[in-house]
């Protein structure tokens, strides 16, 4: 008995624990993902018309997409006209610090693009953009 003891207890002495490299990895992992900064688009592919004086822009949070057919697309989803300015104000309340950039299609009516910047200043959002490509 004396003998089966003293095995169990050099056995459990032998085992390597696991517990503080799993705390590690998952500290690490919880780090990555926190600083990962992830690209933002708006859903679709416009063809943008050119602008000499095109300037970069750096914070631009709030993606709109509006298509040749004058669909608007935020965050991936076709959008209605009517429910722009909502989809604004939730994601202009996620994150303060965001502008509104808008990505027209060259042959989208510029109809649209000026509703969905009124809509924009109604969410009160006044930083709006309209993306160009350099010439």
């Amino acid at each position: 008995m004396k003998q089966h003891f003293a095995n169990l207890i050099e056995e459990e002495e032998s085992a390597i624990d696991m517990t503080p490299m799993l705390d590690v990895v998952f500290i690490m992992l919880i780090f990555f993902i926190v600083t990962a900064s992830f690209v933002k688009e708006a859903g679709i592919d416009v063809n943008r018309p050119d602008a000499a004086t095109a300037v970069q822009k750096d914070r631009a949070n709030i993606l709109i997409a509006i298509s040749e057919s004058n669909e608007i697309w935020i965050d991936k989803r076709q959008v209605d006209v009517r429910a722009v300015q909502a989809n604004i104000e939730r994601l202009y309340a996620e994150n303060p610090q965001g502008s509104v950039v808008i990505q027209a299609d060259q042959e989208s009516n510029t109809r649209v693009l000026i509703k969905v910047m009124d809509a924009a200043r109604s969410a009160g959002v006044y930083d709006v953009s309209v993306a160009t490509d350099e010439e």
